[in-house]
């Protein structure tokens, strides 16, 4: 009854839920439910633990649609046990750094209706792109495995499956409109058209739009809009349909919040995003002001210097468009036959980045000039500020840009061979052209981009061509054959799961520029068949442009059991192999070594996940409790240099990472409902690693053997209660973030000699207030109701999201913690 406790009510769905992927998943673990006769799984406050071999937690619009409205999913499955998020804003709109047992955000498959969101080059996620939570049905989280017909190059651990809902079957309309602190608004508007033809047809169509200001560094605004839509057609009355979906999402918005992390104030250091600034020590200092400037005027004549201005963090733009077309269907062929495919097609344009100082002139080659990105700035050889002369040093905008096509196929052809036996074959697909150039754009009097987007109208050399700081096309691309077996002895009593997974990677790379580190660095002069020729001679050393194609192949097995110890209880474990395959980014930096040498050719890192654990479930209360182990081979790290614009690769070896998860939901009446959660993390590097060279050329390695990886918590546990009396609902949630080691060493960080921050981020505890009042008593109906939502209720100061580094000397960034926030919203429905 949603009148009464919405957010803690059971979930009763018109079919059995669904807990994997894509169509073919969904449709083999419902069949083990209608095999056995049982009820589909209830949620209790909102949590539903299903009874399958792996270890799962799932999170229904009941819990959901009480939190902040727009706000990022991976915020939300931050009540799930071995999550841990740290949001860049209140909102969800601006980004953050999630991981899973350990596993970062690269290594964690997330999927929407089937549909792989992972970037195809380097695998990260952005979790300010996600859909409107108010269209989410389910988001269910496998905490260290993944499904077997998964097209992804990038899950050597967890899984996030989001599920869209489906169209009702009667007219409605959903508005929910949002007012909060730093200037907060948002309007989400949701039509649901009902069946329109005799066939039963139907369909939702939705829009969104927010808006905030940055909440650190007084400059910059956040502006999102997304659209959705989904139209579903059943065919027949046996579950068979067919589903077509759409979504499409804009972002523009500043970078905010990210500053060095350390706390030494000699020199009169203060806070903010500049290299030579600081994490705040006090809450006040978190609300830094970055200085507005002007662009220095230029001087005919005159050898001009560019001045800082535009280089500040805070003026970099993060813009995005990304979009997709997702087809879902089911087909009953015959009786026990069932075929599912799954095609999608994503689009992606996005960029970041800074500036950087560019020269007029052009570069010297031996005895001759060219124009070119060279060293990291681009020379020109024209004129780019109007002064009649090419002497001078010009600031420009220049972000790393990106865009991707990508194709994708899941289809899957499930069997039963009798009411206990089930088989399935599947076949996943998925390509993606992944075009990564970079283009310099002019800045205004003020510092600011003219054009976001300069690879639209880009800045030209003295030669016509781009001036760009790099330049490569590639193609990942998947062929996976899997198949699955799912059995049920004993009276039903025990389940057994087995499958095969059978990936074959192929990565095209075409690397445009010349190669001139080991860290990836390039100069770029396409287009200039002299320059090339002139560059190579001056540097023999530098690898040319080339191409080169990477195949990687491995079996994956998986295996699983679940006994019914007795009706309420059951034991499951599970075992998975995963895979991570070297992203393009980690692949491009191979080029500096010669082909055929073993760095040439980077190794994928795989993973041995074990899961064993027990469970509860009855109509008032769901309990998990799961201890797991995951051996890696060949763990590959990496960091995020945001001064350069580059991602820095570190290669950890083996490591090992165990832990203990658990959840407990319970629910005694109707008006009250009760969830906890917890878990703890250790993680071991078997051995010390490279962390450098020294002036001979001979390995220095760091103290990391027997340490523990930087970046992911040591624990987090928290909890939610909510209750409801007559039309008021509250409900109030906290979690606890353990310390987070800042380097793979586990050592304090020295620079020049002096301490300037400990060994680990302080662990913090953050807690959520959300109210409702029902405005029934003033004649309205059920669907509409005023929330409050209250984020970081205490104003906890707390260091946000970071990348952790192998070297202690080393300083990274941080992105500082969300501040109390306080968000209103009016939610209409009829």
């Amino acid at each position: 009854m949603k009148k009464l406790l919405l957010g803690c009510a059971v979930a009763a769905l018109a079919a059995p839920a669904a807990y994997a992927q894509s169509t073919g998943s969904i449709d083999f673990e419902n069949q083990e439910i209608v095999v056995t006769g049982v009820a589909g799984p209830k949620a209790v406050a909102g949590v539903n633990t299903p009874d399958t071999p792996k270890a799962k937690v799932v999170l229904t619009q009941e819990i959901i649609a009480h939190q902040v409205p727009g706000q990022s999913v991976n915020d939300i499955i931050n009540l799930v046990p071995g999550v841990s998020f740290q949001n860049n804003d209140p909102f969800g709109s601006a980004g953050g750094k999630m991981s899973i047992r350990g596993f970062d955000n690269t290594r964690i498959s997330q999927t929407f209706d089937g549909l792989p969101l992972n970037d195809t080059g380097g695998y990260a996620l952005y979790s300010n792109q996600q859909i409107d939570p108010e269209l989410i049905d389910q988001v269910n989280v496998n905490l260290g495995t993944t499904d077997v017909d998964s097209p992804t190059a990038a899950a050597s651990g967890s899984t996030v499956n989001l599920r869209s809902r489906n169209p009702s079957q009667d007219f409605g309309v959903k508005v929910v409109s949002s007012v909060g602190e730093y200037d907060f608004f948002r309007v989400f508007g949701l039509v649901d058209t009902g069946e329109f033809t005799s066939f039963g047809t139907r369909a939702w169509f939705s829009a969104s739009s927010a808006t905030n200001n940055a909440i650190y560094g007084g400059y910059g605004k956040v502006d999102k809009q997304q659209y959705n839509f989904k139209i579903y057609q059943p065919v027949g009355d046996n579950g068979d349909f067919v589903s077509l979906a759409g979504h499409w999402n804009q972002n523009r918005n500043n970078f905010f919040g990210s500053v060095p992390l350390r706390t030494d104030v000699a020199g009169g250091r203060v806070v903010g995003s500049a290299s030579s600034n600081r994490f705040p020590i006090t809450k006040d200092e978190r609300f830094y002001e970055v200085a507005r400037c002007t662009v220095t005027p230029a001087t005919p004549g005159v050898k001009d210097t560019a001045n800082s201005c535009g280089s500040l963090y805070e003026y970099r733009f993060n813009p995005s468009d990304t979009g997709n077309i997702r087809l879902s269907s089911r087909f009953t062929l015959s009786d026990g036959l069932v075929l599912t495919v799954d095609p999608s097609y994503q689009y992606t344009k996005a960029n970041g980045g800074g500036t950087v100082e560019a020269i007029e002139s052009a570069f010297k080659i031996g005895d001759q000039f060219f124009p070119g990105y060279f060293g990291g700035k681009p020379y020109v050889g024209a004129d780019l500020n109007g002064d009649g002369d090419t002497l001078d040093t010009v600031r420009m905008l220049a972000p790393s840009q990106t865009k991707t096509d990508r194709l994708g196929l899941i289809a899957s052809l499930r069997y039963d061979i009798d009411d206990h036996n089930t088989v399935r074959l599947a076949y996943s697909y998925d390509r993606g052209r992944h075009r990564q150039t970079g283009e310099v754009g002019f800045l205004d009097a003020y510092g600011n981009a003219i054009d976001v987007f300069p690879v639209d109208n880009p800045v030209l050399g003295s030669d016509g061509n781009r001036l760009q700081k790099r330049d490569r096309l590639s193609y990942a691309i998947l062929h996976q054959v899997s198949g699955e077996y799912r059995g049920e002895f004993f009276d039903e009593r025990l389940t057994v799961n087995a499958g095969l997974r059978a990936p074959f990677f192929k990565r095209n790379l075409n690397q445009y520029c010349f190669t001139s580190s080991n860290s990836g660095f390039v100069d770029c002069m396409r287009g200039n068949d002299a320059a090339e020729d002139a560059y190579a001679a001056a540097n023999p050393n530098f690898a040319r442009p080339q191409k080169r194609v990477f195949n990687y192949d491995k079996l994956l097995p998986t295996a699983g059991v679940v006994f019914n110890v007795m009706p309420k209880f059951s034991v499951f474990g599970n075992y998975s192999k995963g895979v991570q395959v070297p992203g393009t980014d980690n692949l491009y930096q191979s080029f500096w070594y010669a082909p055929g040498t073993d760095a040439a050719d980077p190794s994928p890192e795989t993973t041995d996940n074990f899961d064993l654990g027990v469970r509860y479930t009855s109509g008032k209360i769901q309990a998990q409790l799961s201890g797991w182990y995951t051996n890696y081979k060949n763990r590959l790290a990496s960091s995020y240099d945001f001064e350069q614009n580059v991602t820095i690769y570190r290669n950890l070896g083996k490591v090992e990472k165990y832990g203990v998860d658990g959840s407990i939901s319970y629910q005694p009446i109707p008006e009250a409902s009760f969830y906890v959660f917890g878990s703890y993390l250790k993680s071991k590097i078997k051995d010390d690693v490279v962390i450098g060279r020294n002036g001979a050329g001979d390995p220095i390695y760091g103290q990391t053997a027997g340490k523990r990886e930087s970046g992911a918590p040591t624990f987090t546990f928290g909890g939610r209660a909510q209750g409801t009396l007559g039309p008021v609902q509250l409900g109030v949630q906290a979690k606890r973030t353990g310390p987070r080691y800042v380097n793979d060493q586990n050592l304090p960080v020295f620079q020049s000699g002096v301490q300037v921050y400990g060994a680990k981020a302080p662990a913090y505890t953050l807690v959520d207030l959300d109210a409702r009042l029902s405005l029934e008593w003033a004649g309205l109906n059920d669907k509409t109701y005023f929330q409050l939502n209250v984020t970081n209720l205490f104003d906890k100061l707390y260091v946000g999201g970071f990348d952790g580094t192998t070297s202690n000397t080393t300083v990274t960034t941080a992105q500082i913690g969300a501040p109390r926030t306080v968000i209103g919203s009016i939610i209409i429905g009829f």
